[in-house]
């Protein structure tokens, strides 16, 4: 799975980081998503499809093997 944000659509909401804190975090800055790894470990898919669907501005998409539903989903 690859994981792919786009931090001009992101709210800032943080769900993501609450989800998954070894994926994502939070710009000290302007309160953006920050990818921690692009490629994360097996173990987290579950809960990085999770915080994929539950993004309230769609700024998390995953690509490649385990993505949601097992497709690729950039550009959804």
């Amino acid at each position: 799975m690859e994981v792919h944000v786009d931090r001009g659509l992101c709210a800032g909401s943080g769900l993501c980081m609450s989800y998954v804190p070894a994926v994502f975090d939070q710009s000290e800055d302007d309160g953006k998503v920050l990818l921690k790894a692009a490629r994360p470990e097996p173990a987290t898919a579950a809960a990085v499809r999770g915080a994929a669907a539950r993004c309230p501005a769609g700024a998390i998409t995953l690509s490649g093997r385990d993505a949601l539903s097992g497709t690729d989903t950039r550009g959804r």
